[in-house]
């Protein structure tokens, strides 16, 4: 089963893929794409940590999600990957312009055929005020083109707020 988990910041979106990998009863590898790059992300990324299970499996891929997907997912696992906004940045940041379809492309074309659950969590950043700057609008562009890329290919889509899921898709929580 394909999962898109989608919110704004402290929406409760993280919380409910970890509540959705555990009691889904499989193997579980989280799928961190954030990078350490200064301390306010350092204490992001310890609060994630020190909130998962300690048995859980923990690949950091900031960049090739497809690979570590195609790599990771098995029957009897789920994955968990969070974020793909955050993903979508490394790659927007890269010198390299043509990496970020590349590794959308990929990521898209094999998710339909992973085995086991997979569960996306991803900001959704698209409905507040348009956003000054040529980066920062693109950036929103396609994070709203990959997650309607991706519901497309999920069963399950939900946007969580104040910590309450809305079924988009799928079956209800």
């Amino acid at each position: 089963m394909l999962q898109l988990i989608l919110g704004g910041a402290r929406s409760g979106k993280s919380r409910l893929a970890e509540k959705l990998a555990t009691d889904s009863a499989l193997e579980v590898i989280y799928i961190a794409t954030s990078q350490p790059l200064d301390g306010e992300m350092n204490q992001r990324i310890a609060h994630h940590r020190e909130r998962r299970p300690s048995h859980w499996g923990l690949i950091e891929e900031p960049l090739e999600l497809a690979r570590v997907l195609q790599q990771a997912a098995g029957t009897g696992r789920c994955l968990l990957v969070d974020c793909l906004t955050l993903w979508l940045t490394n790659l927007l940041m890269l010198e390299d312009e043509q990496r970020l379809d590349i590794e959308r492309e990929a990521l898209l074309q094999c998710v339909a055929t992973l085995p086991g659950e997979i569960i996306f969590v991803s900001n959704e950043t698209g409905m507040g005020v348009v956003p000054l700057g040529e980066l920062t609008r693109r950036y929103v562009d396609e994070a709203g083109w990959l997650h309607q890329a991706l519901a497309e290919r999920c069963q399950r889509v939900v946007l969580t707020v104040a910590g309450l899921p809305l079924t988009l898709k799928g079956t209800a929580l």
